[in-house]
């Protein structure tokens, strides 16, 4: 009888981790290559399984893909270890009858920036391929955490065989994917993809993988599996361990069933010992055909409070707005800092915009001197780097800026960190610039990281950065649109030193409905102009300016009201052809960039004369 005729009567036991047995025995290394190392042990590890009364053993082939192969230097043996894969689990399920399941893992998680979709369903359809000349019984997808990878995959199987698919969402938050998905909505369209038996499993141990059923309904068309972790993971001296008491796993195995669950086993930390104990619990038992679920929470979500200014976003579009910049202090003096943003915004900015910890350098937090400049009722813009902090700490940060109000906000990969005052420190780079983009928008939309709701939205106006100083101007562009697509409200861009530049940066740019302020950054000596034209990657000065800058010589005065002139000529040619316009204050020398806000409010006015 065909697997999903079984499941039509009776609830089966498929088999428990085999990383973790792997683990036991020391092995630590690529798991897939013991299929052809050590396939005596794989095939001791499936038997083990088949021993304690699993119905269906999976295949060791869930990392088996050219993406993670690569790792060890295994891309080009993909075919080679999953057709070991195969012909291991069929030949130890060869005498008990045991359904084989053909396993193909998740690659992404919540960092998409490593590999794009189109890789991954080049090496899923490579390793399915293989993996289908073997003649399984169905094929196992598992530890899906990105939604968008695993239906996708779904499609792509799908189209290669009809086997069984079982198709397994991982979650953060029991009854919600990562992406705010409820677990019900997401099978619902497994289903309607063609997946046969859709389920969860890892991350979660029993309790929530249980809570996690309690809302979902019995699918139409399709049957519902859970392989849960043991526990939720620990730590001991440097190793991941679980809690495994046996029996309440296998009290767990029965709430599952009595919440629809036919096909049910295990993943990290299970072992034969808790699949005996499962199947023991299970046999004597239908399964369920009707069940009332529960209705899933709904948290009210309050809207994001108003702004009491315009987006930066908005105003940019229109009419005039101006950023300036002016970095924290790398001591702990902050005096000089405050007077400068007071004098700065006073003057007509439309916020005072602060790096996070610029060149990999401690500075003091810009999330501390924004909460104090708006204290004096000074708006503040801040950096998010993706250098510094997990995911963690990410979502805590952007959390505190929201409560204290701070809505404007630059994303940024970040400096590394071997340019700065601390060369040997971890860069951290959970994300790239693009995709903490797209999860501070998840935020405004009142949904965590994890998927988990927040209970609020929050309210942040997300810019990005542009770089124009790159050879091919439209590969630049392309970027943009890209980082458009993840959420952009804005574009901020590195200071930019030639008027023919800003031209060619409207001509590539001006098909964009969404905002570019013009960073220009007042040069105070010859120094500093040869510093950031030989030695600052992307940026050029023009030979004028060069020549300019070092007839200053030595003349610090000369040098400042040159440096002046030199920006005016730039801010003159881009107030001509963007609203935004990003002021950046060299070595804490407000003076410089008042002057230049002076001048812009000249020009504006001339403007307005002139139309009149």
């Amino acid at each position: 009888m065909k697997l999903l005729e079984r499941l039509q009567n009776e609830v089966l036991t498929a088999d428990g981790a085999i990383g973790t047995v792997l683990y036991s025995y020391g092995l630590e290394y690529c798991h897939e290559e013991m299929n052809v190392q050590r396939p005596e042990l794989i095939e001791k590890i499936h038997r083990e399984y088949i021993a304690a009364g699993a119905d269906i053993i999976q295949t060791n082939s869930y990392g088996a893909n050219a993406i993670k192969l690569a790792r060890y230097g295994l891309e080009n043996d993909v075919v080679k270890l999953n057709t070991a894969a195969i012909a291991l689990a069929k030949k130890a399920a060869a005498d008990g009858g045991q359904y084989v399941l053909a396993t193909i893992g998740g690659i992404r998680g919540i960092r998409k920036s490593d590999v794009t979709l189109d890789d991954i369903l080049a090496v899923v359809k490579e390793q399915a391929e293989a993996l289908i000349a073997g003649q399984p019984d169905g094929i196992l997808l598992e530890t899906y955490y990105d939604f968008e990878e695993l239906t996708e995959t779904v499609k792509l199987v799908r189209s290669l065989t009809q086997l069984p698919i079982v198709a397994q969402v991982s979650m953060h938050e029991p009854g919600v994917l990562q992406n705010g998905l409820s677990l019900n909505d997401a099978f619902a369209e497994l289903e309607a993809l063609g997946a046969n038996i859709v389920g969860v499993n890892c991350r979660l141990g029993p309790h929530h993988t249980i809570q996690a059923f309690e809302t979902v309904e019995l699918p139409k068309n399709a049957f519902m599996s859970a392989y849960p972790n043991a526990s939720l993971l620990d730590i001991e001296e440097g190793r991941v361990v679980y809690e495994s008491e046996i029996d309440y796993y296998a009290k767990a195995a029965v709430e599952l069933r009595n919440q629809g669950v036919r096909l049910i086993g295990g993943c990290c930390g299970t072992t034969p010992k808790h699949i005996q104990a499962v199947k023991a619990a299970l046999t004597e038992l239908s399964p369920v055909t009707a069940k009332d679920a529960k209705e899933q929470p709904v948290v009210k979500m309050r809207d994001a409070e108003p702004r009491e200014q315009q987006p930066l976003h908005e105003k940019a579009k229109t009419e005039r707005s101006i950023i300036v910049e002016l970095d924290t202090p790398r001591h702990l003096e902050i005096e000089g800092f405050m007077e400068g943003s007071r004098q700065l915004y006073a003057a007509g900015a439309d916020v005072v915009m602060m790096a996070d910890n610029s060149l990999a350098s401690p500075r003091i937090s810009n999330i501390a001197m924004g909460a104090l400049l708006k204290e004096e009722g000074i708006r503040p813009l801040t950096h998010l780097t993706c250098r510094d902090r997990n995911l963690i700490g990410l979502q805590s940060h952007l959390m505190g800026l929201n409560a204290l109000g701070i809505h404007d906000i630059l994303a940024v990969t970040g400096d590394p960190t071997k340019v700065g005052d601390f060369p040997g420190a971890a860069s951290v780079y959970d994300v790239s610039s693009m995709e903490l983009i797209s999860l501070i928008k998840q935020l405004n939309e009142g949904i965590s990281f994890s998927g988990k709701p927040l209970r609020k939205k929050a309210n942040f106006s997300v810019a990005a950065a542009f770089n124009p100083n790159v050879r091919v101007l439209d590969r630049a562009v392309a970027r943009l649109e890209k980082k458009i697509e993840h959420g952009a409200d804005y574009f901020i861009s590195q200071p930019v030193y030639t008027k023919e530049k800003i031209v060619e940066i409207y001509e590539a740019t001006k098909h964009l409905e969404t905002p570019i302020y013009i960073g220009i950054m007042p040069v105070t000596s010859h120094k500093s102009a040869q510093f950031l034209h030989h030695e600052v990657p992307g940026i050029k000065l023009s030979e004028d300016a060069l020549a300019r800058m070092e007839a200053c010589g030595d003349d610090k005065e000369r040098a400042t009201a040159e440096g002046i002139a030199i920006a005016k000529e730039l801010v003159e040619v881009a107030a001509q052809y963007f609203n935004g316009i990003y002021l950046i204050t060299p070595f804490l020398r407000y003076d410089m960039t008042l002057e230049l806000m002076k001048y812009i409010h000249q020009l504006d006015e001339q403007k307005k004369g002139v139309q009149a």
